[in-house]
């Protein structure tokens, strides 16, 4: 069986990680087949959002240290864990890079690395008993996949620092209250809603989506002035396009608009 499942429905892609007797803990076969499919994803116009999910009982428990000191893990070669793995090619760097919306669907445990896949997707939404663990200080390291940018943005300083540094395990309901997740719902509805919310997103005009979720990207390092003109500049191409003609007739027609990507 593949590391990484994929299956798709409409315009969304579901990724699995596939190793639940090991927890889905990520191993360089693993996390380079991740980024392969996330990479595919983005480049098929037929796809307009990202399902990322984990089979079994937890979503990613971490890097497989077992497989990330050998020879052909991602520290190539012992425990002295010297990363040689380009750190553009992990999967949490190229998530933030996608246009296509990303949403995880947390099923258990995110630890880790797990933990830096999940805060790298746009949407999150957990399964009631799941847990989010940032432990990275208490093995030693730092969130080393996006963490330490995203955790700052996504709640400000001081929880930031409380969560890394005393290295803190979130409940869903925690991760809730913080703003870490959007929604928590009982485990055996995850799946349904976190595809119908995909869906959602799919029915919309997919070069909007993906302009907004560029520009949103984009405003995170720049002024708002910089940003108004970015979007300004971006509003001008999509008035040419069929999807814009699309979507105002259905509006005048008042009928559900069929988005082509075009």
């Amino acid at each position: 069986m593949s590391d990484i499942l994929v299956d798709r429905e409409g315009h969304v892609a579901t990724l699995t990680l596939n190793r639940p007797d090991r927890m889905n803990t990520i191993s360089q076969p693993m996390l380079s087949a991740l980024t392969r499919e996330l990479l595919a994803c983005e480049e098929d116009p037929a796809v307009r959002a990202i399902v990322i999910t984990g089979a079994g009982r937890a979503f990613c428990a971490g890097l497989d240290l077992q497989d990330a000191a050998s020879d052909e893990g991602v520290s190539k070669g012992g425990f002295d864990l010297e990363l040689k793995q380009d750190p553009r090619e992990f999967p949490p760097v190229v998530l933030h890079h996608l246009d296509t919306p990303t949403l995880c669907a947390i099923n258990g445990g995110a630890a880790g690395f797990g933990l830096d896949l999940a805060l790298g997707c746009d949407i999150r939404i957990a399964a009631r008993g799941a847990k989010l663990a940032a432990v990275f200080t208490r093995r030693g390291v730092v969130p080393e996949s996006g963490g330490t940018w995203l955790l700052p943005r996504l709640l400000g300083w001081s929880r930031a620092a409380e969560i890394v540094f005393a290295g803190r395990t979130l409940s869903a309901e925690e991760s809730l209250e913080l703003g870490l997740v959007n929604r928590v719902v009982e485990k055996e509805a995850l799946l349904e809603a976190t595809l119908t919310l995909a869906g959602e997103i799919a029915a919309n005009a997919p070069l909007a989506v993906q302009a907004a979720k560029r520009m949103m990207r984009a405003g995170l390092g720049e002024g708002f002035e910089e940003n108004v003109q970015r979007v300004y500049l971006q509003v001008l191409p999509l008035l040419k396009t069929r999807d814009f003609r699309e979507g105002f007739s259905a509006f005048l027609e008042k009928r559900p608009p069929e988005f082509e990507g075009r």
